[in-house]
């Protein structure tokens, strides 16, 4: 998994420094490359597996809980809506920490406290400008070999936008952060859609 932190830092459009960490992290070589994208990281998963598949590697997709892009030739990293309530809680042009976007017993629920405060410390503040950029999606993405995997009710429409691909979709009930609460069935689950 890349370290994205530096992201926080970053130059404007913020986004690249991720997808540069991504592929960073896969490197040159041969064979096949499964990214698995979890929530927003949706959204940077066809830049990088673009830019993948010029290093050599045949490359696919299980998206995970995770947004997932449009027919367009870009998309927005916040929706409308998400991207009003961000503006409400940025100070100096910073976002609070994820965890602390959302109504605390709405998070406390997701994971263990031990679990989430582990978590919680490791958060970047991201800028509120890098969710008023679009990223550019290549020509094609959608027609990788692809999957969904779906915990929550929040990415129904995404897996049924991946269904209607042509993608396996499969739904492992669980919170948005499943994969930190039982990295064993997700693993697995990841595993079999990616087949």
């Amino acid at each position: 998994m890349p370290d994205v932190g530096h992201v926080a830092v970053a130059e404007p459009p913020y986004w690249p420094a991720a997808v540069d960490a991504a592929v960073d992290a896969v490197g040159r070589g041969e064979g096949a490359v499964v990214l698995v994208p979890h929530s927003n990281a949706g959204l940077l998963a066809p830049a990088v597996a673009d830019r993948v598949a010029r290093l050599g590697h045949a490359v696919g997709y299980v998206f995970v809980d995770a947004a997932l892009p449009g027919p367009g030739p870009d998309a927005s990293l916040a929706p409308p809506d998400l991207l009003t309530m961000l503006e409400g809680t940025a100070e100096g042009g910073l976002l609070p920490r994820w965890t602390d976007w959302w109504d605390p017993a709405d998070v406390a629920a997701l994971l263990p406290a031990e679990q989430l405060s582990r978590i919680t410390a490791d958060q970047p503040r991201l800028p509120l400008d890098y969710f008023r950029r679009r990223v550019p999606m290549p020509p094609g993405w959608a027609d990788r070999p692809g999957a969904y995997l779906r915990f929550s009710a929040a990415y129904e429409e995404e897996a049924t936008r991946a269904d209607a691909l042509g993608w396996p979709v499969r739904h492992l009930p669980g919170g948005h952060l499943h994969a930190v609460a039982d990295p064993d069935a997700v693993a697995r689950a990841v595993l079999d859609l990616s087949g």
